[in-house]
């Protein structure tokens, strides 16, 4: 394969990432308000689809990837699921913005349904998506590359789906939002399928659910990785949620204040991805998390005192810098777990590693909702309040700015003791089939 064939394969599996955060984006920005407050179905109604969204979501996680895992067909493991979910995930997602029913209580169970439908897809899809990425991509400089263009296509679909979203259904109307959104998700998920590979020969997976369940959760490199991703996360979520509170309390700005500090982070983000895929290429992966926790985490500390929009920006754009890192360093950590995996094992096992990762970081959103809950309520806040107490910005002050570090401290160490320090792949190369052939290329 040519070096300019590669290069567009990394682009074309690349822009799967733009469909990923588009939906995903999106739904969690949007769908509880679009429901509630456009809708009128009752807060607490939806309150508990999403509770059952996120549990089902979270369960289906491993048993798709180990079903995945143990798929064999004359296209792959993972293709056939990308392939033939792809427009039925996008037709789901558009769904939800189309109710079908009238009154509050029938909204509620098409919202459950609906939901539940695009769970199911979105699982299917972006897990087999995001499995094919240590099979694909080989070495640590190939996967530093390929990381680097798929977070950029991330943060894209990441802006794409929470700021454009108010102007297109303000124009549009929601039901257009939708259906724009499901299109450019499906035509970027093709896209993705044009440039994904997966190798010819791999030896099957050996272990019934439970079984490769108990290796996975034996596994020391990935229950460290595991344990650093989730507390890095828990960050980024912290973050994200904090910012209003932050924006509105800690500086006295208006709502449209949150897009330019996180405007900030992301718009700096998109060129560091690039930066921090060639410091992981000269550090290798373990020396380069633990320069960007770093980094992130001194970004971190102006939250305490920065009193104006200007420096609240310039502090986002220092954020931005180490969640770059992040989010390219994350995936090839986990690509090296599962090349050691295979080495114990003989056996390749993306989809369960990707699984149970998605399994155990998803519940840092919901931390995040229990520790700014407590703050605020530590901290005297008052709802529905016009003007808060003195106590309530030094509270969002330390959350975001202190109780951050110490989060990071703890993820450091996680990463410290990370087990696996060669930075070589232990596969230098691996026939990989080309979609819709039989035959490996090179």
């Amino acid at each position: 394969m040519t070096g300019s064939t590669r290069r567009g394969q990394v682009l074309a599996y690349g822009a799967g990432n733009l469909s990923v955060n588009l939906l995903s984006q999106a739904f969690a920005t949007f769908a509880t308000f679009y429901y509630v407050d456009h809708l009128g179905v009752d807060p607490s109604l939806i309150g508990v689809a999403m509770v059952i969204h996120g549990i089902v979501n979270a369960v289906l996680n491993p048993l798709v990837g180990h079903v995945s895992d143990r798929t064999r067909t004359r296209w792959g493991r993972r293709v056939p699921y990308i392939a033939i979910g792809m427009a039925p995930l996008a037709a789901a997602f558009t769904m939800i913005w189309i109710p079908l029913v009238d009154g509050a209580t029938p909204r509620f169970w098409y919202f459950l349904i609906a939901v539940l439908v695009y769970d199911v897809l979105f699982v299917v899809v972006v897990l087999n998506y995001v499995a094919l990425f240590p099979e694909m991509f080989t070495t640590i400089a190939e996967r530093a590359a390929a990381a680097s263009w798929r977070q950029m296509f991330a943060i894209v679909g990441m802006i794409v789906g929470v700021a454009a979203a108010p102007l297109l259904y303000g124009a549009i109307g929601w039901a257009a939002m939708g259906v724009s959104f499901g299109v450019v998700a499906l035509a970027c998920f093709a896209l993705s399928l044009r440039g994904s590979a997966e190798r010819t020969r791999v030896e099957r997976e050996r272990f019934g659910f439970l079984t490769a369940l108990r290796h996975t959760l034996a596994n020391r490199a990935f229950v460290t990785y595991v344990t650093g991703s989730f507390l890095l996360q828990l960050t980024f979520a912290l973050l994200q949620a904090g910012i209003p509170f932050f924006t509105k309390y800690a500086l006295g700005e208006a709502d449209s204040a949150n897009t330019v500090i996180l405007g900030a982070v992301f718009v700096t983000a998109i060129p560091m991805v690039y930066v921090w895929s060639r410091v992981t290429t000269r550090l290798g992966p373990r020396r380069a998390i633990l320069a960007a926790i770093v980094v992130y985490g001194v970004a971190l500390v102006p939250f305490l005192i920065v009193g104006t929009l200007a420096l609240a920006a310039v502090t986002g754009a220092a954020v931005g810098v180490g969640i770059a890192g992040m989010l390219v360093l994350l995936e090839i950590l986990l690509a090296e777990v599962i090349d050691d995996d295979e080495r114990r094992t003989g056996a390749r096992r993306e989809g369960m590693y990707f699984g149970m990762n998605g399994f155990i970081v998803r519940w840092a959103v919901s931390l995040q909702a229990v520790i700014i809950t407590v703050v605020l309520a530590r901290s005297g806040y008052r709802n529905g309040a016009a003007v808060q107490p003195d106590s309530v910005v030094t509270g969002v002050r330390l959350m975001m700015g202190l109780l951050p570090l110490a989060v990071l401290a703890v993820a450091f160490g996680c990463f410290l003791l990370y087990p696996l320090r060669e930075g070589a792949s232990p596969r230098a190369s691996v026939a990989v089939r080309e979609p819709g052939s039989g035959r490996p290329s090179s």
